[in-house]
């Protein structure tokens, strides 16, 4: 299987969770060398909703309608392609108005009416593998995307680029509060579509924090480094100019400013596995 299949890598980026508009911003300007750099197809993350959240007192974000403002207003003032999350049936319509990516979360990666809503839309649909899945498994969350686009042949990754579908990896549960990432699991999910690494997702330590999901963020650059030297098509980062006040996930984040560093470790790493 060739590893150079796409030669502008897939970068993806931004906070876990849309917090301030102050906070947003900031982390959205810094992100801007990534937009202007040609080797790269910069997408802006954040959340509107975290719907999955440890306690019910989490913060969640802002919600659908004053999210989508939000996000909007990056897309604008900046010109970034926007990537959000879905977590039912009834926003996806409303979310790709403003984002280029509709991303279905690990938890729902099976979920048939939240998949097929999202193919209904003109975005690219970037389905999380749920860390209780088995890689192989994702060729069929794949298939309902394209069976709804009106493809009904082979999962391929060429037919699924085609179709604006996209896997990511976040890692698979290892015992309680663990997760762990299968390196072979990259090959295989990349025999049905383009594939993500999720390296920040994939150091969190889920529902281990008490009231909230724990992680190492210190882990980020070795699985990273280790998925581009497999092969992926992008990779997945939430980031904050300071973690520790981050309102979700600020465990398993990278600062902003180790970001650089990392992302030239893996450039130099594609381009010797190219």
């Amino acid at each position: 299987m060739s590893s150079d299949r796409r030669k502008e890598m897939i970068l993806i980026a931004g906070p876990c969770v849309l917090e301030s508009r102050d906070n947003v911003m900031r982390i959205a300007e810094a992100l801007g060398k990534y937009h202007d750099d040609c080797t790269k197809d910069f997408y802006f993350k954040a959340s509107f909703d975290k719907a999955n959240r440890t306690s019910l007192d989490s913060f969640r974000g802002p919600g659908l309608e004053e999210g989508l403002k939000m996000l909007a207003e990056v897309k604008e003032q900046f010109g970034y392609k926007i990537l959000t999350d879905v977590h039912d049936y009834t926003q996806p319509a409303a979310a790709a108005e403003v984002a280029d990516v509709l991303q279905i979360p690990a938890f729902l990666s099976r979920q048939t009416d939240l998949l097929v809503a999202a193919a209904k839309t003109s975005a690219v649909v970037n389905i999380k593998k749920g860390q209780f899945l088995a890689p192989a498994a994702m060729e069929h969350s794949v298939a309902k995307v394209l069976k709804t686009r009106g493809f009904d042949g082979e999962v391929t990754y060429e037919n699924a680029e085609k179709y604006h579908v996209w896997l990511t990896e976040r890692g698979s549960s290892f015992g309680y509060g663990n997760l762990v990432v299968d390196m072979r699991g990259l090959v295989t999910m990349r025999r049905f579509a383009p594939v993500i690494f999720d390296a920040t997702h994939s150091v969190q330590m889920p529902a281990s924090g008490g009231a909230s999901s724990g992680g190492d963020s210190s882990f980020v650059p070795y699985l990273s480094r280790a998925a581009a030297a497999v092969g992926v098509d992008g990779f997945f980062f939430e980031t904050h100019f300071d973690p520790s006040i981050a309102l979700s996930d600020g465990p398993n984040m990278i600062e902003l400013q180790k970001l650089d560093t990392l992302i030239e470790q893996i450039d130099a790493i594609r381009s010797i596995v190219e």
